[in-house]
């Protein structure tokens, strides 16, 4: 991460520069739909997702079942990835052909809801690790915020104060809270449009993925096969989120900051190959998918070199690491941030909007 001094930076000048930005990148055709290229990653998923329970009751009751655990585990979040994109506008022109797919695949397929993660992650996407404002930094079993740490008593402290090692083992329960938080959002009496279609696709999803290996396999079996499908989707998952933006500054709840910065400044990118963006979905490219979140997501390490190129031309600091050196991060802010030893925002930008 390339230092600069954003306090001499004028503040008009940065905001005017994605203006810039953005009209360059629509020149550059790069916020065009790519349907063709979603159409045959939708089609391909829902082979795949046939295709493990076709081996399913053909292997029946046997330990090589944890194979297609493993596998399902892989497509289901595939499928939680095209939801994302499909909630962003990514997939089609059309608004109700991209929330009718997002709505299917997620339901239907990852046994996520669209209503839940979409109110969720938009307020992400709104402020991204400002405090008492982004969601995925609020007080929970993980402390992301110091402050949050310092009142916690008894086990609940000794957990916090050591919650950086404990991540890794903490996220296998990711894909079951995931479930219960979409179920519990649905359940709620907020107002959901298509609620009885979103609670139906998905209560038939997690029946399906119960009911079948009761059915095939011996208790002992189909519980492995469970609980393998269910930790290693939460892994995958969380593990595909949590190097984006932890450890990077937080925002104090009335701090304003310009729509560049508070994208670019909270965001880290992870180097990998083709590999790494199937497994993280295209999130490895998180600046540019926080700049352009309706952006397609082959089109995110096109439009890389063009957002690197801007932020060095206007002195914004542009962070990318290795997915391992970015776990590192994550692991030492939060045992930092269970400590209660970081302040909430130090990067030099604070000087700049006081």
């Amino acid at each position: 991460m390339a230092d600069t001094d954003g306090s001499t930076l004028p503040r008009n000048h940065v905001v005017s520069s994605y203006t810039e930005l953005i009209a360059e990148v629509r020149q550059s055709g790069l916020l065009d739909r790519r349907r063709g290229f979603y159409v045959r990653r939708v089609a391909l998923c829902v082979a795949a997702f046939v295709g493990v329970w076709v081996a399913v009751v053909a292997i029946g009751d046997s330990w090589w079942q944890l194979l297609p655990a493993v596998v399902l585990a892989v497509v289901s979040t595939q499928f939680g990835f095209l939801g994302h994109d499909g909630a962003h506008r990514q997939m089609f022109s059309s608004a109700p052909a991209n929330e009718w797919t997002a709505r299917i695949i997620a339901g239907g397929f990852a046994g996520l809801s669209l209503h839940w993660w979409r109110a969720k992650h938009n307020r992400h996407h709104k402020a991204p690790n400002k405090i008492g404002v982004d969601p995925d930094i609020e007080p929970g079993p993980l402390a992301f915020v110091p402050a949050d740490a310092t009142n916690r008593t008894g086990f609940y402290r000794w957990f916090t104060r050591r919650q950086g090692w404990l991540f890794f083992p903490l996220v296998t329960l990711e894909g079951v809270a995931l479930h219960a938080h979409s179920v519990r959002g649905l359940l709620g009496r907020t107002p959901v449009a298509h609620r009885s279609v979103e609670l139906g696709l998905i209560t038939a999803r997690l029946l399906f993925g119960v009911v079948v290996p009761m059915t095939v396999m011996s208790p002992p079996i189909a519980i492995a096969f469970i609980v393998t499908h269910l930790a290693l989707f939460g892994v995958l998952l969380g593990c595909s989120f949590a190097p984006n933006h932890k450890g990077m500054p937080l925002v104090p709840r009335n701090m304003q900051v310009d729509f560049l910065h508070r994208q670019v400044l909270m965001s880290r990118n992870i180097r990998g190959g083709r590999f790494l963006d199937f497994m993280m979905g295209g999130l490895n490219y998180q600046i540019e998918h926080h700049l352009f979140p309706s952006m397609p997501r082959p089109h995110l390490p096109k439009v890389q070199p063009l957002v690197r190129a801007h932020c060095i031309r206007h002195g914004v600091p542009y962070t990318e690491t290795s997915l391992i050196a970015s776990y590192g991060i994550v692991i030492r802010y939060l045992n930092q941030a269970g400590l209660g030893e970081r302040d909430p925002f130090t990067c030099p930008l604070v000087r700049m909007y006081r």
